[in-house]
């Protein structure tokens, strides 16, 4: 596939959004010379936000409020939202009638030609993405970010050089694609596995089906950098056809492998051990961002990366918007955003990061997960508690009745009422920390709405 395929065809985008995906498609076709149809099932005043970057964009049709079947139908490609199931009728609708039907990740794996290292797990995704670039960025790889956090996809195909990097974040919806097209990363880092979007999956072995495809069309010259502390992508280790690279809080006796020993962060390539750096160079709070790091010296030293740079790369890095993200020290208590824990593992982190006293702010949508563990993370340790109205919110608070812990939390309306609600709990020397547990919809567009509200609510305490 070729870039200049583009010109002149008629491209139905299904699944405009909000989070960048959508907009940075519709600008790359458009300036490749397509005939754009962008449909959604918000309504105009809904998309604002979108539509304001992309007002000066041309040769686009706008469908809103819903889509229609002759988009699919007399299109010459359906280029569908991540978020959006295959098994949707428009997009069997489409596949019926032989309209290719592709994600944006698919469509940058047919078109670029330079070397790509994606990364996936249920947590630590972004992160290890984030760290990954750092470090080539040191070693004067010349590395372009796709798909991280909000970075789009399909125009930073532009920003590339010859010899370039790529660093991809890879949903499991995205790597859908990629299985559905047979295409895997050169290098291939997954970070862990635990349940998460069983809103849209039957179950955790559907979801980790679609996390597969990181690793199952590699080839022997490739790399897998995987968790070895966690059981599940253990058991995945006799599939993968690739050069596996281990990584552990615990040290590996054998093979290719990055490990703690006491606190000195190891590579072992074969036979040889070389000390990479200390752990208390990492800049970023949490054990769980620890194996972050522990992957990111995967994915780097075993493709060439030279030690000082891998260092440097991660010695600097302070985190990023919405992750255990400091944003203000007011009257002694310190308020962390970590708006991206989107699931119970994730809000079970962020709690464990901290040794002070824990005011919470948690909850809101549900995917369909489990609250049992969040629930035990709660009662054993924190301090106290606010909660973001919702459905997920219902199931957490089940969990504490059941644990004889009804009357301990506020449930506020709004993210301004959350965090005033916080402060009156909290005393000089606490922790005021959002990280929800849930999904963010129905009180904000997304995950970083969520954070961007907070963040604003905490800087406008007075």
């Amino acid at each position: 596939m070729k870039i200049t395929d583009f010109k002149g065809k008629k491209i139905t985008v299904m699944g405009l959004g909000l989070n960048g995906g959508g907009v940075g498609i519709t600008r790359f076709l458009s300036e490749n010379g397509a005939r754009v149809i962008a449909t959604d099932l918000k309504e105009e005043s809904e998309l604002g936000f979108s539509l304001e970057k992309l007002k000066n964009v041309e040769n686009v049709e706008y469908v809103f409020g819903g889509h229609r079947d002759e988009d699919f139908l007399k299109a010459d490609m359906v280029i569908k939202n991540p978020g959006v199931p295959w098994t949707n009728r428009y997009i069997q609708l489409a596949l019926e009638n032989n309209i290719p039907v592709e994600i944006d990740s698919s469509l940058f794996f047919k078109l670029c030609k330079n070397k790509i290292i994606g990364v996936t797990g249920t947590r630590g995704k972004t992160t290890t993405s984030s760290l990954i670039f750092n470090i080539l960025e040191k070693a004067g790889k010349n590395p372009v970010k796709v798909g991280i956090g909000q970075v789009s996809v399909l125009d930073q195909l532009s920003e590339l050089e010859p010899d370039s990097w790529v660093v991809f974040e890879l949903s499991s919806w995205r790597l859908s694609a990629l299985g559905k097209y047979q295409l895997s990363p050169h290098v291939a880092v997954f970070t862990n596995i635990f349940q998460d979007h069983l809103n849209y999956y039957k179950n955790l072995e559907e979801y980790l089906a679609d996390k597969e495809y990181i690793f199952s069309n590699q080839k022997e010259t490739d790399f897998c950098v995987i968790n070895e502390d966690n059981e599940t992508l253990r058991e995945l280790e006799p599939k993968i056809k690739s050069q596996i690279i281990k990584f552990s809080d615990k040290e590996i006796g054998k093979g290719n492998a990055v490990y703690l020993s006491n606190d000195d962060i190891c590579a072992r390539d074969r036979d040889r051990v070389e000390k990479i750096m200390s752990k208390n160079e990492i800049k970023i709070p949490g054990e769980h961002n620890v194996k972050n790091v522990l992957a990111s010296i995967g994915a780097t030293k075993f493709i060439g990366i030279e030690n000082e740079f891998i260092r440097e790369g991660i010695a600097s890095f302070v985190g990023l918007p919405h992750h255990l993200e400091l944003v203000r020290n007011f009257q002694g208590v310190r308020y962390y955003n970590d708006s991206t824990a989107t699931s119970p593992d994730g809000a079970i982190s962020g709690i464990n990061s901290f040794d002070e006293p824990l005011v919470l702010i948690a909850g809101g949508s549900d995917k369909k997960l489990s609250m049992k563990e969040l629930a035990e993370a709660i009662a054993g340790k924190i301090h106290k508690l606010v909660f973001l109205k919702g459905e997920g919110t219902d199931k957490i608070i089940q969990e504490l009745k059941n644990m004889g812990k009804e009357d301990d939390f506020i449930i506020a309306d709004s993210m301004d009422e959350a965090v005033w609600q916080a402060r009156k709990l909290s005393s000089e020397g606490d922790v005021v920390l959002l990280s929800p547990g849930t999904a963010s919809f129905g009180l904000f567009l997304n995950e970083f709405d969520r954070g961007d509200k907070f963040k604003k609510a905490v800087n406008d305490l007075r």
